[in-house]
């Protein structure tokens, strides 16, 4: 592994060469999803019709699949960017939103897994359900643990040849081989609407632009989608600011904006927590 853990780098190079990230989301999220786009550096696209999305994915830098609204024609237009992407060779982000319970998004997302994303993203019941071994958390809730749900989520990678990802208190991301676990972050990215979702975008846009090289190496997609957390978490815990004031959803929102558009590198650098295993570990 290198030296050098890449999510400055990746956050610089983002805003250096802005990758438009193709995003199919849910009508709760999409002008949220669309501003931390905008804030971290990316160029947001929301192109969800029949007949364009397989089209635009093969034309964006990343493509973000997102599953908590599936109406009839967008569950059409996901499944046409996600062959559009495959044929293109678009990093594509699944995110199985409320999989488990709900018979028809869970059959989607299981189809999808099957269509070769790069990333799999979600709270720890999604990605239970996703794989067959519960039966989901109450909506978007998460009603299991991270560490609950790690022993699947490595299996589930190396049976999709995809790295997965698993948010939480400390998120859990893996390509069925190595670990990281990421501990920044805050609870009040749960207060908001899209907390999530729009991590899912982030991660595209990392992983649109890890073909730069550090120390003569490219970055990989599980480095990659660590250093999406990282930012995302340090922008989150630099949102909620020190204790000296009450900060509340409505506020938290809005400096969590601020703080994706002004955070530097080197503070990226200076606040991350992560460590890597190659080893299955239960978080203490």
């Amino acid at each position: 592994m290198m030296n050098q853990f890449p999510s400055a780098h990746l956050l610089a190079e983002i805003r250096s060469r802005g990758p438009l990230v193709h995003a199919i989301t849910n009508t709760v999220v999409t002008n949220f999803t669309a501003n931390v786009l905008l804030a971290v550096g990316a160029a947001p696209a929301m192109v969800d019709i029949v007949g364009e999305s397989g089209m635009f994915a093969g034309i964006a830098n990343g493509l973000l699949v997102n599953l908590g609204t599936p109406t009839p024609e967008q569950r059409l237009a996901a499944v046409e960017a996600a062959e559009g992407a495959t044929q293109a060779q678009t990093p594509w982000v699944l995110d199985p939103v409320a999989v488990g319970a709900l018979t028809l998004r869970t059959e989607l997302a299981r189809k999808l897994a099957d269509m070769h994303p790069t990333v799999i993203r979600g709270n720890a019941s999604e990605i239970l359900g996703l794989a067959g071994a519960s039966a989901g958390g109450r909506g978007v809730d998460a009603t299991d643990s991270t560490d609950g749900a790690a022993e699947v989520a490595m299996q589930l990678a190396r049976e999709k040849e995809t790295v997965v990802a698993v948010s939480g208190p400390e998120d859990f991301i893996t390509d069925g081989d190595r670990v990281i676990r990421v501990k920044n972050g805050d609870a009040m990215l749960t207060k908001i609407t899209g907390g999530g979702c729009a991590l899912g975008a982030v991660i595209a846009a990392f992983v649109a632009v890890r073909s730069t090289a550090i120390e003569n190496q490219e970055v990989s997609v599980l480095d990659a989608v660590a250093a999406a957390h990282v930012v995302y978490g340090v922008c989150a815990e630099i949102a909620v600011g020190d204790g000296t004031t009450r900060v509340g959803p409505g506020t938290f929102a809005v400096n969590f904006l601020d703080a994706l558009h002004a955070v530097t590198p080197e503070e990226v650098s200076a606040k991350e927590r992560t460590f890597e295993t190659t080893q299955l570990q239960v978080s203490k």
